[in-house]
């Protein structure tokens, strides 16, 4: 995919980063831009601004292009670029950050169904304390296809079942989870 750029003429706007800041807990001025979080990202190659230019323009409070880039949504999550990071930002919560940002604000996600999974799964783990795998898949496959959605998956969905690799019945609820979506609700 290619790379999505930045306007030409920028006017930094502190706001959008005292946000992020704030709500990351991540002093995201402190990335010099060394590209080590982009170097070592096994998704840079599909996002449309890599991770050390979408650290950059939050810095310069360029909230309308990061928001509605394909980035946050691509992202793994997976904290290579975190782990790689000379000055301990955590990226890939500041991703996070972004998502939830983007979500609370009703910025429509450039990737829409990677939305909705990430609906599906918050949804499974505020429910039950960890994921339910089960509920989570058929939540997805209906908000994202409807009925169709859910009859396309539902082969897959048995042969899983059929193998143990999906329960019908969620694990005992993880109540300190529980509590922790509880109290960031009171927050937020």
């Amino acid at each position: 995919m290619p790379e999505r750029g930045l306007p030409e003429t920028i006017v930094p706007s502190p706001s959008f980063r005292e946000h992020v800041q704030e709500r990351s807990g991540e002093n995201v001025c402190a990335c010099y831009q060394c590209e080590k979080c982009t170097n070592g990202c096994p998704l840079a190659f599909s996002m449309d601004i890599v991770p050390h230019k979408v650290i950059r323009a939050v810095q310069l409070g360029l909230k309308e292009q990061v928001l509605t880039s394909d980035t946050i949504w691509i992202c793994a999550s997976c904290e290579t670029c975190t782990t790689r990071c000379p000055n301990d930002i955590d990226i890939a919560h500041v991703m996070d950050c972004l998502r939830q940002t983007a979500r609370s604000e009703g910025t429509k996600a450039s990737q829409p169904q990677v939305a909705v999974f990430h609906d599906a799964f918050l949804a499974s783990m505020r429910r039950f304390g960890r994921v339910h795998e089960g509920e989570m898949a058929v939540t997805y496959a209906l908000k994202s296809g409807g009925l169709k959605g859910l009859l396309s998956l539902s082969g897959m969905g048995l042969d899983m079942f059929r193998k143990g690799k999906v329960k019908m019945l969620p694990h005992r609820p993880n109540r300190e989870v529980k509590d922790i979506f509880r109290v960031t609700e009171r927050k937020g």
